[in-house]
């Protein structure tokens, strides 16, 4: 099973603000909102939707193809991803433009608020899914947050050669009118979304839960630390709990690391409950992480906190496909 990911690839600029972002926000002030925050560290990772999922995907043994737009200062980054696993042949080099840039700031309540310079991705626009299926022989889609025209011509271009697709459109739900965004999960195989991104979705679009589910095969929706809960297209329900964390070091990127373990997992031939059950073991690796793509798997290791998490019988199933 090949897996195409396409989505943003950025540096990400991460910092940390020691208290609440809460206590700093005056409901009635918030039209004249003027903020500055003092942060006590940054680190600068590479990151990006796009590139978090595949090399998620590349460290579980996927092959995954990425697919985006980048500038010239990509060479040490595709170098870090093609090791991991990634082939990169697919990302397109911009002649004028930087790599995307992700700047974030999280307070100790692991909320955060974060700006996206979008860079060269702008780009991706140009970049035809019928050469990448062409070219690897690739099996599903990912459509991930990216250039919004880049995110409509790569579904309309699955939907006409009969490829499937992962509807992913997490952070470009602020920027897609309700038709765009009905346009994007439309026949998709897979619908990803966290909670507040559902809730979102269905304001934008107009759409009732069910209706949403009468366009695509299966809806996955995150639940932070309450798991996530996945329905398929006759309504069948399954509600899986998280991996215990030893530690809430940075959320950003968890979502990621979620979908991408599931999506090999179910790919390779798991069910759902064992597909999300290994989403959540990568996602509680990122969660513990300073940095998207910094976290390393252990198998012995991830396979008991599976059993401890699960039992044994789900560490065994899913230890069948690492």
């Amino acid at each position: 099973m090949t897996i195409a990911v396409t989505g943003s690839i950025a540096t990400d600029h991460l910092m940390r603000f020691p208290g609440r972002f809460a206590e700093q926000l005056l409901a009635d002030q918030l039209a004249h909102i003027s903020l500055s925050f003092l942060v006590d560290d940054l680190v600068v990772r590479r990151g990006g939707v796009g590139g978090n999922i595949a090399f998620a995907m590349g460290v579980l043994g996927g092959s995954p193809v990425l697919v985006g737009a980048v500038g010239a200062d990509f060479a040490e980054y595709r170098g870090w991803l093609e090791n991991h696993g990634v082939n990169c042949a697919s990302v397109h080099v911009s002649e004028t433009a930087h790599t995307a840039r992700f700047v974030c700031t999280t307070d100790e309540d692991m909320a955060q608020i974060a700006s996206f310079y979008p860079g060269a991705m702008s780009e991706a626009r140009e970049i035809s899914i019928a050469d990448v299926v062409a070219q690897h022989g690739v099996d599903l889609v990912l459509i991930g947050a990216n250039d919004p025209d880049a995110m409509i011509r790569h579904t309309e271009e699955c939907r006409r050669l009969g490829v499937p697709f992962v509807a992913d459109p997490s952070q470009q739900l602020a920027r897609l009118d309700g038709k765009q965004a009905a346009d994007l999960i439309e026949g998709a195989e897979y619908l990803f979304t966290n909670e507040y991104e559902w809730g979102l979705l269905q304001q934008k679009t107009g759409l009732t839960e069910d209706e949403i589910g009468a366009k695509v095969g299966m809806r996955i929706t995150t639940l932070g630390g309450n798991g996530a809960n996945i329905v398929d297209r006759d309504g069948n329900w399954v509600h899986v709990g998280v991996v215990p964390d030893r530690a809430k070091v940075d959320p950003t990127g968890v979502g990621d690391a979620f979908r991408a373990g599931f999506l090999v997992a179910h790919r390779a031939g798991l069910g759902v409950e064992r597909a999300a059950q290994l989403g959540s073991l990568v996602a509680v690796h990122v969660l513990e992480t300073t940095g998207t793509q910094e976290w390393t798997f252990d198998r012995a290791d991830a396979l008991k906190r599976l059993a401890d998490a699960y039992g044994a019988a789900a560490a065994d199933d899913i230890a069948a496909i690492l």
